[in-house]
């Protein structure tokens, strides 16, 4: 329940199809009304469907598939809010619970949050919790140092931005290692910066040891910084860092110097 999977198509009757849910869950019914159009359902062939329970704790299936399954994190928006909780938008026909004991904060219409969708060990139903942290492996990260992986970002810091790592860990993006403007909800490629011995992953969204920044900005990040330079010293630009607009995004960089001269850049 909750997540997609294969099953094969037994039988058609007058409100739609059964589906053989093998030992676990026996026939399955996917009803008319859960068969997107562009769906052609054939007797004894396999079909791509998600399960749930319906209103009267039936396993049902469909061919709308939602935004996030069962052991996901996702970034999704609230469509309404009740007594009991949120709803956020999560497919074409359903919307996803989120009781008020899993929110961190008041959940209000229209904006949008990072949570993780599961079952609920008590009904089996599919719902969603906030408090992402509590679903986090607690396992030691297998990475090494320039493993590449897949970042979403979730929430700002004092030093940076949280980010959740391949869907299972959490990690630290520091505003230092930042070349481009990244908000929660954004879908990255990073890369792992050092695996801390108590497991904490420091993340990097350029590979450790790769020079430059023109796979971020599509710029050449001496010149830029040249320029920069330059500019800081005649007196065109003020203190603070200096922010370039370049095709790939903003390069943005920090000038230390003297009256005379400048002693470092930093991209």
């Amino acid at each position: 329940i909750g997540r997609t999977c294969q099953l094969k198509v037994n039988r058609q009757v007058e409100f739609g199809f059964c589906l053989d849910g093998g030992e676990q869950y026996g026939e399955v019914l996917l009803p008319n009304g859960e068969i997107r159009p562009d769906i052609d359902v054939h007797i004894g062939e396999p079909l791509e469907v998600f399960l749930y329970l319906d209103t009267q704790e039936r396993i049902v299936a469909t061919t709308h598939m939602p935004l996030a399954q069962v052991g996901d994190f996702a970034y999704l928006e609230v469509a309404w809010v009740n007594n009991f909780g949120a709803f956020l938008h999560w497919g074409p026909q359903k919307d996803l619970f989120v009781p008020f004991r899993e929110q961190k904060m008041k959940m209000m219409k229209g904006h949008s949050y990072i949570v993780h969708v599961h079952l609920d060990p008590e009904t089996y139903r599919i719902m969603a919790s906030a408090k992402v942290e509590h679903f986090l492996s607690q396992d030691f990260p297998p990475y090494r140092t320039g493993d590449q992986v897949e970042l979403l970002i979730w929430q700002k810091t004092d030093l940076g931005l949280k980010a959740i790592v391949d869907g299972r860990y959490g990690g630290l993006l520091y505003d230092t290692q930042m070349f481009r403007s990244l908000r929660t909800g954004d879908r990255v490629k990073g890369y792992i910066s050092q695996v801390r011995p108590d497991g904490k992953l420091d993340l990097s969204l350029q590979c450790p040891g790769q020079r430059g920044v023109e796979d971020f900005t599509l710029a050449c990040g001496t010149g830029s910084g040249s320029t920069a330079a330059a500019l800081s010293l005649l007196g065109v630009v003020g203190p603070g860092p200096v922010c370039l607009t370049m095709m790939g995004g903003t390069l943005k960089i920090e000038i230390e110097r003297t009256e005379s001269a400048v002693t470092g850049l930093y991209l």
